[in-house]
Parts: C-alpha cells; structure tokens; sequence
C-alpha cells in the first residue's frame, strides 16, 4: 500500500576551515581528513534524519476521532456537515463504516463545472454568468456520485516519510487511516503532516 520513499536531505554546508576548527577542538589527536569528516557527518546526518522519520508515525499524527460521511448522504447535507465542522474534506463510508472513497471541496468544484482548483475571481466570474452554477448539477445527488473513489489509505504504522510520500506522488491532502478491518479510525491531513515535520525539525 506504501512505499518506502526516502526524502531528499539537505545537510548543512560545512566548509574546510569550520571542519578544522572542530577538530582541533577536539582534545587529544584525530587521525583523519577534513574529507573524511565530512563525508562521515554528511552520512551520519543522513541516517539520523531517516531515523526521526521512520520514529513519527500516522498514530501520532491523526486527527481522531474523525468525521466520516455515508455514501448516501445528499451532497447539500454533506456540504453542510464539511462547513459546520471547518473542514475541506472527509472519509466516505458505507453501512459498516468501511472506509470507500473520500469527498472534499475539489470535488463538489469539478461537479459544478469549475475545475479542481479555481481562484476566487474564477467562481465569481463563471456564476454571473450562470446563476445556477453553485447548486444545479447538485440537487438530488449524494456524495456516492461525485466521492474520489477507490480511497487511498492507512494504517497507523505508517511513518512520516511515506505519508509525505504518498501525498506527493497521488497529489491528495488527506489520507484516511483504517483498521484491519478497514474501519476508519482516523485522518492525516496535510496540515498534521506539517505539523508532524515542525515536530521532527525540533529533534534535529
């Protein structure tokens, strides 16, 4: 389901003179270059990085409990429930709140003809054109007809690293977190996973 996908580290740039300088604050005698210090604090920083990343998990960094929406719920309810809650996106689930897809406002913006990330001036522009353009392709439909479907998810074992990943390789801002059984249990958003990585710099 994930990949283990390393990401790119951007070590400090330490120059020959602060390499010497540090040695030479080192008591007693170090038999080795500058280049060969270098090269062992570059892999050294490397592999801590990769540690701290593989020690944050998705069990850390979720929102839970999580508001999750049936399949059948009309899209105006849905609406409503994702504004009441401040939120721009939720889980889909069916009657056994299984995790099947995921409804966000990308979605609802795609339905109403408006494509998937349009700036304000767009919106207002297209709908005085055409009154009927926020509520039209809506009325009578639930969110089984417009949900992102099939849902990509999680369990709470993945790190931080294949969470940042995912969300770049699949271009999503959420990722539902689920059970053995495939019940949800909670969510990771973009904005956990900066969080997440505000949390992992402080180690560094």
């Amino acid at each position: 389901m994930s990949e283990n996908k390393q990401l790119p580290v951007i070590a400090a740039d330490i120059s020959e003179g602060d390499i010497i300088k540090a040695m030479k604050a080192i008591p007693g005698y170090i038999d080795i270059t500058p280049g060969d210090f270098r090269e062992i604090y570059h892999v050294a920083h490397t592999l801590a990085v990769q540690r701290m990343l593989d020690s944050v998990t998705a069990s850390g960094l979720m929102t839970s409990p999580v508001l999750s929406i049936e399949q059948t719920t009309q899209l105006a309810e849905a609406a409503r429930m994702l504004a009441s809650n401040q939120i721009t996106g939720a889980p889909v689930v069916d009657s056994e709140k299984k995790v099947v897809g995921v409804i966000s406002e990308k979605n609802f913006l795609i339905e109403m003809g408006l494509g998937a990330s349009p700036s304000f001036m767009q919106i207002a522009t297209h709908c005085l054109h055409d009154k009927s353009c926020l509520v039209a392709r809506l009325h009578g439909r639930t969110v089984r007809d417009i949900m992102t479907q099939p849902a990509i998810t999680g369990d709470k074992q993945m790190t931080i690293g294949e969470i940042s990943a995912i969300f770049t390789r699949q271009k999503i801002n959420r990722i539902p977190i689920v059970d053995r059984d495939g019940t949800v249990v909670g969510i990771v958003t973009r904005t956990d996973l900066t969080h997440g990585f505000h949390i992992f710099s402080q180690g560094l």
